[in-house]
């Protein structure tokens, strides 16, 4: 049985490989969002179609025609060499596919060329104390006032709030529709007058989220994607992009091949890691795992591009399979460690800087943001395999 992609796709391999061996020493090493470095690189990924790569040109993007082979390539080999693949966040893995069905010309003009490039950074605006996993119960209220919108509210779990230029936020403009259709979109500039944020410390101990509070903030009022009273639909296309990146297979991979690594040169009595059959048993368990996940993507990525195929299914249990499998992976790196492992800060024992810790609590945090992993098994439960909800008992007056 033959597997290979075949001599077209062998000769594009090749091409991102000598690009990686080229190139490798102009890619940032940390996460800074705003780093020149990281803004050069990702024009250099840019130009070259390794990321962004179905993005229009007029808009900023590479232009190439949807490959699924050709992207999964790439994926790989960034991955295996484990080199920045560019710049990610809210504004360029969520709101800028959205923008890109959803937008005016307008809106595609002017915010997905510096969104992609990294000159305009996102953060979002949904998640409120009193509406969580139930978010149509949003109060954030916006009443039109002549040519803007007037916005007073509350958000909280508001991700790089304090380092955002912009914000995608929902908010309630129609107060007497029912919850699903009482809500609109709106795009405002995080200096706009009348914003205040408050950061929470998480459980990485960096406080990479916050609250953000709105008194009397002024809106322009063409400032909206799609319909007045019609962002329900627009936050699900939203919420579906960021389920699909919370824990992408990509950086599973980079993270598994890490993880190899590391077991290669951590020993326990004399005996390599790598060669203790428990932990050998759990890596290849998770190395299954990892594969399963890329085949998932590939599926998603397919059905984009085949609008008959129904990939409904796959998209609801990314998320969910994504996030407690990176933890998992994280927390076999800590287990192999020993008492290193439990190393934190300034600790002059850390491996690879804290990113296992530092990781392994990230993930356990995003099992719960962005749907529960509850919510989400609720979710492919009723609406991916048709099950009958949970009965809701009706409550008796008293």
């Amino acid at each position: 049985m033959d597997l290979s992609f075949g001599p077209e796709y062998d000769d594009f391999r090749s091409d991102v490989v000598n690009f990686l061996d080229k190139n490798s020493d102009k890619a940032p090493k940390g996460g800074d969002m705003r780093g020149e470095q990281a803004k050069d690189w990702q024009k250099l990924l840019i130009e070259n179609g390794y990321t962004c790569r179905t993005i229009p040109k007029e808009y900023g993007g590479f232009g190439a025609e949807p490959d699924i082979i050709r992207s999964r390539i790439i994926g790989e080999e960034f991955s295996k060499s484990r080199i920045n693949p560019g710049l990610g966040g809210q504004g360029i893995s969520m709101l800028v596919p959205t923008l890109l069905e959803m937008g005016t010309e307008e809106q595609k003009q002017k915010f997905i060329r510096p969104t992609i490039h990294g000159d305009m950074i996102w953060c979002q605006g949904y998640s409120e104390p009193g509406a969580g996993s139930d978010l149509a119960s949003l109060t954030t209220a916006a009443v039109l006032d002549g040519d803007e919108w007037v916005v007073n509210g509350q958000k909280i779990w508001t991700s790089t709030a304090h380092l955002a230029d912009w914000i995608f936020c929902l908010v309630r403009s129609e107060p007497e529709a029912p919850k699903h259709k009482g809500i609109s979109f709106l795009l405002f500039e995080m200096t706009t007058p009348g914003i205040e944020i408050r950061p929470l410390v998480d459980m990485t101990g960096v406080a990479n989220f916050n609250e953000t509070f709105f008194t009397d903030v002024r809106v322009p009022k063409n400032q909206i994607v799609g319909e007045r009273g019609q962002g329900w639909q627009v936050a699900n296309a939203i919420l579906g992009h960021e389920r699909d990146t919370l824990a992408p297979p990509n950086t599973a991979q980079t993270r598994i091949n890490a993880l190899v690594e590391l077991m290669k040169t951590e020993t326990a009595g004399g005996e390599r890691l790598i060669d203790n059959p428990i932990y050998k048993d759990r890596l290849m368990k998770l190395q299954g795992r990892v594969l399963a996940m890329k085949y998932n993507d590939m599926r998603v990525l397919s059905s984009r591009l085949n609008p008959g195929q129904d990939a409904s299914l796959s998209r609801m249990i990314t998320k969910l399979q994504g996030t407690e499998l990176r933890h998992e992976l994280e927390g076999l790196a800590i287990d192999i460690m020993g008492e290193v492992g439990l190393s934190y800060d300034d600790n002059p024992h850390l491996r690879g800087a804290g990113s296992w810790q530092r990781e392994y609590m990230y993930y356990l945090g995003l099992i719960i943001g962005g749907g529960t992993s509850q919510i989400q098994k609720n979710i492919i439960s009723e609406r991916g395999l048709g099950m009958p909800r949970e009965p809701k008992i009706e409550k008796k007056a008293v």
